[in-house]
């Protein structure tokens, strides 16, 4: 009768989850019951977190997540593989990159509806986010055989001098946000790889999945090209559990971190106590100036999409629009028309366009982000509903607000966009300044000599500068980060990102016979 009951139970568990409804999963190694740590083996000694469908909230799978004692294993696991892969040529180290962003191309599909199911955000996004993973990998290829420091005339005869960058000595911990549950992984991936670090990766709890995805393409490479897999760790848990001894860990040399400010500045203090490095992607509150020279209807279709696009759930997203006040009425009666027009539902269905939220406690922040709006003068011009159902679906809102209302100044992460009047230039200028984010900004103009304002040193304060493209979608090219809350000047991804992984020592060389100093001192 025991056994009986307990298959019985087993039996019941698993019909709860819709696992079976997604041949995707299977297809990239994941089963209802998944271990979530990894070391150069799947382990895991930690609660069970439970992936659920944001459009449905439907349990999806399970991972058994890691303890502070997994953590310890998975840190002693990777001290020995870091030695070797540090002594690896760059070029060779380069061509395990490029054969996983090989491995990610083949799985690109699969995985892109994975992101979308498990985040939320709708498929061409989920899709386009493994390009992005794809991208970084082929960007750091050409890196690893580039990797190079100057050569630096010296004062003194029969002396060299020159720039040289090694791999850290200690270990890269990057800790992951929801919203892009695959790409920052690789951002930062992609170029420890390349740089010869030992890595550990941290995700979002509730992106398990997505996770375990990622890191068996990874190491499914590696162990195919004879490379100890804990190169490449993986530990699934919550931030108590696995995050605050890894942060705390000086063995982790470099943190790079995305998330909230408030758990952003806790990591920034514990790290910098104990003198590590941090790289810190943090809130976002972005604006789009339009002045009244602007393309309208090209600034239309970039405001739909970076303030709708994965549901107002980006680093990115567009949170307020400045309008010059000649063109505010007309514009934001075409905004609301097309708001209105914007197909809602769920994020595997080919016609939508703005998926749910992530959870529950999004939905709360919308309802929450809209009613102290309201109270602080802002008018409802479209949306503001929960609409009703199992998910987490919300409608796209547009918010006639002032600046000065307290609210402006707070990022709320849902599709929640602020609109605003200016008179000129420098006003709307001071305006997109005026937060305490520096992610991201937009102007749309076609006047030649704002633009060099925009971009110059007294345009805007942000990390990221655009004109006539909204402020979300960033390339991999450009070293992607912010100033001020967002990260204090930190960058992932393109230009010369890649030296926050290496070491960076200034050689010299004497080959005379003499030992001449520098600055003309004779000491005897």
């Amino acid at each position: 009768m025991l056994r009986q009951g307990r298959k019985l139970l087993q039996t019941r568990r698993q019909s709860t989850l819709a696992y079976n409804k997604y041949p995707f999963l299977a297809e990239l190694g994941l089963k209802e019951e998944n271990l979530g740590v990894f070391d150069g083996e799947w382990f895991g000694n930690g609660p069970v977190f439970t992936s659920v469908n944001p459009a449905t909230n439907e349990p999806i799978a399970r991972t058994r997540t890691g303890t502070k004692e997994d953590y310890e294993r998975v840190v002693a696991a990777m001290d020995k593989a870091k030695k070797d892969w540090a002594e690896v040529p760059a070029p060779v180290r380069g061509e395990v990159v490029r054969l996983i962003g090989e491995a990610l191309r083949e799985k690109q599909q699969a995985l892109g509806q994975l992101v979308s199911l498990e985040m939320g955000k709708i498929t061409v996004e989920g899709v386009g986010e493994v390009q992005e993973a794809v991208d970084i990998c082929d960007f750091a290829v050409g890196l690893s055989r580039s990797l190079n420091g100057s050569v630096i005339p010296s004062e003194r005869p029969g002396h060299f001098m020159m720039e040289r960058y090694n791999p850290l000595k200690g270990h890269v911990g990057i800790i992951t946000a929801f919203n892009f549950p695959c790409a920052v992984m690789f951002w930062n991936g992609a170029l420890s790889l390349v740089a010869g670090n030992t890595q550990l990766w941290k995700p979002h709890d509730n992106l398990s999945l997505t996770s375990i995805a990622c890191n068996k393409i990874v190491t499914d490479v590696l162990e195919k090209k004879g490379y100890n897999p804990a190169i490449a760790s993986l530990i699934c848990g919550s931030g108590k559990e696995v995050g605050e001894p890894m942060i705390r860990d000086k063995r982790m040399e470099l943190i790079s971190f995305t998330g909230s400010t408030h758990v952003g500045r806790h990591v920034n203090e514990v790290v910098a106590n104990r003198f590590g490095k941090t790289i810190l992607e943090l809130g976002g509150n972005n604006a789009m100036i339009i002045d009244e020279d602007a393309d309208l209807t090209m600034a239309l279709r970039a405001t739909l999409f970076s303030a709708v696009g994965t549901a107002g759930q980006r680093c990115t997203t567009l949170r307020r629009i400045y309008l010059h006040e000649k063109i505010y009425d007309s514009f934001v009666d075409k905004l609301v028309t097309a708001y209105k027009q914007i197909p809602i539902g769920d994020q595997l269905d080919p016609k939508t366009l703005c998926g749910p939220l992530h959870n529950k406690q999004a939905v709360a922040n919308y309802e929450n982000g809209i009613e102290t709006a309201k109270k602080q003068g802002g008018k409802i011009l479209t949306g503001g509903n929960v609409l009703p159902g199992p998910g987490n679906f919300v409608e796209p809102t547009l918010i006639a607000i002032e600046h000065e209302a307290p609210i402006v100044q707070t990022e709320i992460f849902a599709p929640i966009t602020y609109v605003m009047k200016f008179n000129d230039l420098d006003e709307a200028i001071a305006k997109n300044n005026d937060v305490p984010q520096g992610l991201s900004s937009s102007l749309f103009t076609t006047n030649q000599a704002a633009i060099f304002k925009w971009t110059g040193p007294s345009g805007s304060d942000c990390g990221i500068v655009n004109v006539n493209i909204g402020p979300s979608g960033a390339e991999i090219g450009g070293a992607f980060g912010g100033e001020k809350e967002t990260g204090a000047g930190g960058r992932e991804s393109g230009s010369d990102a890649w030296k926050q992984y290496m070491r960076r020592s200034t050689c010299t060389v004497n080959h005379s016979k003499d030992l001449p100093l520098a600055q003309g001192i004779n000491f005897g």
